[in-house]
């Protein structure tokens, strides 16, 4: 059996977008992730997004566990011309798509960015790759709220909008099983 332990990283604090612009994660919390390192399994690998604050966050409870490459493909969502802006201001700039980005998430993209769908294709494949070169293998992926998302819609088979109504807090674990039956084991737990 394959399961990925999907860990959203650690706070940004940011109040904006926050797609592949680098910013780091808050890791001051010692005894969250302490207790983030308890609960997942030992023998398991160890992969991150190379954007900092999951690669902090992976480099903080890897322990003793092997750890793969950064991969790029699992980045957060690309934000496009949104990125580092507030919601308000994106709302105002373009109030219609802002609305049907949200409410039906698919094709639709930020100016320069990427769409629901791609984002899931790129996750799907680089999840799938890791899975296939560690076959049985329980792996950790340090990520992103949006990649996570995008994983919970595929095990369970709901809609991209129903999987954005999941709640993913900072330093949550979402574990789902991947071979050989897909499935969700749970959403957002806090250990």
């Amino acid at each position: 059996m394959s399961r990925v332990f999907w860990v959203r990283h650690g706070p940004t604090h940011e109040t904006a977008f926050v797609g592949h612009r680098d910013v780091p994660a808050d890791l001051s919390d010692t005894a969250q992730i302490a207790r983030i390192d308890r609960d997942l399994p030992d023998a398991a690998i160890v992969v991150s997004s190379d954007l900092s604050r999951a690669v902090d966050t992976a480099d903080a409870i890897q322990n003793t566990r092997h750890r793969l490459p950064h991969n790029p493909n699992l980045r957060e969502f690309d934000f496009g011309d949104w990125d580092g802006l507030h919601h308000s201001d994106v709302t105002a700039r373009d109030p219609d798509l802002v609305r049907r980005f949200w409410e039906t998430p698919g094709d639709l993209a930020a100016p320069g960015g990427e769409s629901w769908n791609m984002v899931a294709a790129r996750v799907s494949a680089a999840i799938d790759a890791i899975i296939t070169r560690n076959p049985r293998r329980d792996i950790i992926a340090v990520a992103h709220i949006g990649v996570i998302m995008t994983q919970i819609q595929r095990a369970s088979g709901c809609t991209a909008y129903q999987a954005m109504s999941h709640q993913i807090a900072n330093f949550s674990i979402t574990e789902i099983q991947m071979w050989p039956i897909r499935g969700i084991a749970r959403i957002n737990h806090l250990p």
